[in-house]
């Protein structure tokens, strides 16, 4: 499809037909989506350049029912959702505007390198593309209009110049003098008609042009005539041969990729141009290398480049760094001491060195600060730079914008913790600087170590990371979130405290970090100081939404956070756009920096307590919701689900033990229990039901005998078998006999048998089991089948467990659910294995680990490696076999599956004895039993093999 908003809106089909677009809202929403092609444009975008500034009521439904309309006349495919709002998928040399764009460019250059012939054609094709007032369908778009009518007479500027150079200036003369009554303070057109009319033989016309300009710049704003016209009128008066061959015009050609490199002294630059307000650097710029590669390739590409993020992230010295590799004039405008809107165009005036009129007021009417602005970067090529707008969002966004309309060779970058939100931006976050995982391989690796390291070495002569000190770097790093401006404050304090002290001393970071640059804006020398400044520029709305958000450990869904928050997720969105928040993966997160300054302020607000209640009830629910659809068909979905909720699950578990709510607190971890073991969280969670259970007491709470059990099961899942936990494993079989079936919580079924076994009559236990089975729901009865199967295996009536385990197998598959499946082919594989068909345990064994990869499920993977192993030991390849224990081990490690570590260091041990190594097999012996869990009824074969192994390695010692 081919678009058009170089006059009335329209789209042409492949053949060229026109397409039926509709009414003229929808053409509207077209031609603002089309002045955009390829790029997210913004909700509130779209509706003030819809609606203007009397939006309707219900304006995002009315917004949502245009786009879809337009979906309906263009296809679907063609206009995507975005979360940030919506996007045109079309490339954007199929749009009018944007090919007339590239098209004046290409004019421009080949102007420049001196070809006026094909420069005159590629302008006139470019300006052949209009075909009215541009944007006409978006009668709001007002700037952005403006912007393209700038272009089109900058265009028109570059054609006559291409066609002076070609002697055509008797053919000129009747054009330029309709354009410089319609223009009458364009310079560059009065010296063009200056030099058609010298060119046609009228030398004194073209000096009464000059004469006349001089005196209407005079008279309007109090300034002489530019450089340009100046070097025409001389030119004119001294008959110079130059007025009648090609003249180059200044123009700003195509920037080279930028090179990281020192910044230049004031007013000077390496690579050229007038560098205004730039100051040499006293640190190097460390880390950013690939950022400021970004922004050079948006500054070539875009007339506005906004740097936006959380404050300290470094934006400032990124928009230094880019200034500093332009080749052209720079001028960099701070306006953080900029108290108030009107306050910005005087800024931006004294940065450029621009100076109030010397004659007295009465001789000259006054002339205020934009419209000397526009005068004087009319026809003047520069990037400008405004750091730290977020104060003066709206005065700097409608500066740009005017400026942006009216002077064709100007650039803006500007940085800011929030978007200027005008059309033709582009938007370039600023995240932290790349953060190492806890235990990295090599530190130095990531670039938040690096800029640690060498602010440290500045402090501390000498400093350098290595191996006494990287976990504490690495710790004060991820602490501080990545964020230069506090990793910065951090390396400070090493002038009175060792690494470790402020590793130590992060819990109080805002008191920790304190001792910023004397010479540093106020707001940068604290690290409190940093986020309050932040937090000064919310609305009250923002400021109770960011305070309540701070209970959310692991970020928030637009929902939760809504529920749990109270305010609409409007607020939500606008805190991202402030950068408070960031949106990742679906999620908002607050760095923990920021999180840690909200979470002071919602103790302040005295909510502290109701806040965090309605997040475990949020949480509550969602477990409610999700534990038994994680064993169906859809728990791979439910599985990711609480992954991204899997910190606040915890966290709320937390709350419940800290505040008094020990009912609400079994209820959450009973039912998270099954994520969590199917995910490995073994320990931490382990912890959890501890202190959970320290906090009820001895007595079980009426009516949760279930959720109890489930709570004093998950104590055991350390595998540490001490006094207290063997009491807590005879309080379970007291509690609920082994008939229970449980009614509340499910996945108890599993985790009892597993913890505690059969009782002593195992034939008994199966009669039961038979007696049950079949008016059991779907899962339970699948498990029950598996544990009816090991049952009889137990009984050595090998051929029936064969045919029950294929049973519990079919159940499984037909549910859908993969752990349980998983679990069966593990049992067929041990049959298998024990019968001594070790090819057939192999197959079953590789096709349980297939599943726990797709599960994710690292405790199942380690243990179908390490049946995978056992069984290659009994194909006689020891050497498969280890690379199998040695992966299981690894995997067990991570997730602190004691009794699968176990199993990997006994086979390990095993194939050491094979290869005749008895002294390591006798020390992975020892290891292994010393992390057997000794009371769980499921680990008592591999306790069995231990003692097996090792007395055949003392016995051939």
């Amino acid at each position: 499809m081919r678009f058009e908003i170089l006059g009335p809106t329209s789209v042409l089909d492949e053949d060229g037909a026109p397409v039926a677009l509709g009414g003229p809202r929808v053409r509207a929403l077209l031609t603002l989506l089309a002045l955009n092609a390829g790029r997210v444009v913004g909700a509130g975008q779209l509706v003030d350049d819809l609606y203007g500034p009397h939006p309707p009521d219900g304006v995002a439904n009315a917004l949502q029912s245009q786009v879809s309309r337009l979906r309906r006349a263009l296809g679907r495919d063609v206009v995507e959702f975005h979360p940030a709002g919506y996007r045109l998928v079309a490339d954007p040399h199929d749009v009018d505007a944007r090919r007339f764009e590239l098209l004046a460019l290409d004019g421009r250059r080949a102007l420049a390198a001196g070809d006026a012939g094909r420069a005159a054609a590629l302008l006139s094709e470019a300006l052949e593309l209009w075909r009215g007032a541009p944007l006409a369908d978006a009668p709001h778009a007002v700037s952005a209009a403006a912007g393209l009518e700038e272009l089109r007479l900058a265009a028109v500027e570059d054609r006559l110049q291409a066609d002076l150079a070609l002697g055509r200036h008797r053919d000129l003369v009747a054009e330029l003098r309709r354009l410089t009554a319609a223009h009458p303070l364009r310079e560059r057109l009065r010296a063009q008609l200056m030099r058609a009319l010298y060119g046609s033989g009228r030398q004194a016309e073209a000096l009464a042009v000059y004469d006349e300009a001089r005196r209407l710049l005079d008279r309007e704003l109090g300034i002489e005539p530019g450089a340009e016209l100046a070097a025409a009128h001389l030119a004119v008066l001294r008959a110079d041969p130059s007025l009648t061959p090609q003249i180059t015009p200044q123009i700003t050609a195509p920037n080279p990729p930028p090179v990281p490199s020192s910044l230049p002294t004031p007013g000077a630059s390496p690579r050229g141009g007038l560098k205004q307000g730039l100051r040499a650097q006293l640190t190097s710029f460390v880390g950013r290398a690939e950022e400021l590669a970004q922004v050079g390739a948006r500054l070539r590409d875009s007339r506005l480049v906004t740097l936006i993020g959380p404050g300290g992230a470094g934006k400032t010295r990124l928009a230094q760094e880019a200034a500093a590799q332009e080749p052209g004039d720079v001028c960099f405008v701070p306006l953080a001491h900029v108290a108030g809107a009107a306050g910005v165009p005087g800024a931006v005036l004294v940065a450029l060195d621009i100076r109030d009129a010397l004659l007295p007021a009465p001789q000259r009417a006054a002339v205020g600060p934009v419209t000397r602005l526009l005068t004087a970067l009319a026809e003047r090529d520069l990037l400008l730079v405004l750091d730290n707008c977020e104060h003066l969002v709206a005065a700097v966004a409608e500066l740009a914008d005017v400026l942006l309309a009216s002077c064709p060779g100007l650039r803006v970058l500007t940085t800011s913790r929030e978007a200027l939100g005008i059309t033709g931006e582009s938007i370039l976050p600023v995240s932290p600087l790349r953060l190492p995982p806890p235990e990295p391989d090599d530190p130095l690796e990531y670039a938040a170590v690096r800029l640690f390291a060498d602010r440290a070495a500045a402090v501390r002569p000498g400093f350098a990371v290595d191996a006494g000190n990287a976990a504490d770097v690495v710790r004060i790093c991820r602490a501080l979130d990545g964020l230069p401006l506090a990793i910065e404050l951090a390396a400070a304090r090493l002038r009175t405290l060792s690494v470790a002290d402020v590793a130590a001393r992060l819990d109080d970071r805002f008191r920790l970090l304190t001792r910023g640059s004397r010479t540093a804006l106020p707001r940068h020398q604290t690290l409190r100081a940093v986020v309050a400044w932040s937090w000064d520029l919310l609305d009250d709305a923002e400021q109770r939404l960011a305070a309540r958000l701070s209970v959310f450990v692991g970020g928030a869904t637009p929902e939760a956070a809504e529920r749990v928050c109270g305010l609409p997720e409007e607020v939500l969105f606008s805190l991202a756009e402030k950068s408070l928040v960031e949106y990742v993966g679906g999620r908002y997160r607050m760095l923990d920096t920021i999180r840690a300054f909200c979470a002071e302020r919602l103790a302040d607000s005295g909510e502290t307590t109701a806040i965090r209640d309605a997040h475990t009830a949020y949480y509550l629910d969602l477990v409610l919701t999700a534990d038994p659809l994680l064993r169906t068909a859809d728990q791979l979905v439910w599985l990711a689900r609480l992954d991204e909720e899997s910190d606040d699950l915890e966290a709320a578990v937390r709350w419940t033990t800290a505040s008094g709510q020990p009912e609400t607190g079994l209820r959450l971890l009973a039912h998270s229990a099954c994520y969590w073991w199917m995910r490995g969280h073994r320990g931490v969670v382990a912890g959890l039901a501890a202190a959970l259970l320290a906090r009820i007491g001895d007595a079980c709470p009426a009516g949760m005998e279930e959720e109890y059990v489930m709570c004093l099961l998950v104590t055991a899942w350390t595998g540490v078998a001490d006094d207290v936990v063997r009491e807590r494993l005879a309080e379970v079989r007291e509690l609920l006999p082994i008939t229970h079936l449980p009614e509340r919580v499910e996945f108890l079924m599993m985790m009892r048998s597993m913890f505690t076994g059969p009782p002593g009559d195992v034939e008994q236990i199966y009669h039961e089991l038979q007696a049950h089975i079949d008016g059991l729901p779907p899962w339970q009865r699948a498990l029950s089948y598996s544990g009816a199967a090991f049952v009889l295996q137990i009984l050595g009536r090998v051929e029936e467990s064969l045919a029950t385990f294929r049973r519990a197998l079919a159940a499984f598959r037909t549910i859908g659910e993969r752990w349980g499946t998983v679990l069966v082919l593990s049992g067929l594989g041990e049959l298998a294995s024990r019968e001594g068909d070790y090819a057939a345990s192999y197959a079953l064994s590789d096709e349980a680990l297939t599943l726990a990869r797709e599960l994710d499920a690292r405790a199942e993977m380690a243990e179908a490696l390490c049946r995978r192993g056992d069984a290659l030991l009994g194909m006689g390849e020891p050497l498969g076999g280890r690379a199998d224990y040695e992966e299981a081990a690894e995997l067990a490690r991570r997730v602190g599956s004691m009794d699968m570590l176990a199993w990997a260091h006994l086979g390990m041990a095993e194939v050491a004895l094979i290869g005749g190594e008895r002294d390591a097999a006798l020390s992975l012996l020892a290891q292994a039993r010393a992390e057997c869990p000794d009371d769980w009824y499921s680990t008592e074969d591999i306790r069995n093999r231990i003692d097996e192994a090792l007395g055949r390695a003392v016995s051939e010692r």
